[in-house]
């Protein structure tokens, strides 16, 4: 039989990974900062403190603090919802352009050869 692991010890073990992974992270923003920006765009250099903290603000401004957003969580469900909807001239117009990719320079899928 297996044994488990005490809940304390559990708890205590994930707090050390958490921090250890958090402390990567601050470090690696650090590094690739210092790396970049000052030589690209002649910014100053930061600290790891500074880079914790404009983790954070980034989380704050472009993440929130609720986890993942709730249009990620039914993004099929709305999708399958919008393509019920679409009338068959509407799904083909569709096809087409998520076959075109994303190249903002190709033509458009009615211009392109066949061969």
């Amino acid at each position: 039989m297996k044994q488990r692991l005490p809940r304390g010890l559990k708890f205590v073990l994930f707090a050390v990974l958490a921090t250890a992974v958090f402390c990567l992270v601050g470090l690696i923003v650090t590094g690739l900062w210092n790396a970049l920006l000052p030589p690209l765009f002649g910014l100053k250099a930061i600290t790891f403190w500074q880079a914790i903290g404009l983790m954070f603000l980034s989380r704050f401004l472009f993440g929130g603090f609720r986890g993942r957003s709730g249009w990620s969580r039914n993004w099929r469900h709305r999708m399958m919802e919008r393509w019920e909807q679409m009338t068959p001239e509407e799904r083909e117009k569709f096809r087409d352009s998520v076959r075109g990719g994303c190249n903002p320079f190709a033509p458009p899928p009615t211009e392109r050869p066949t061969a």
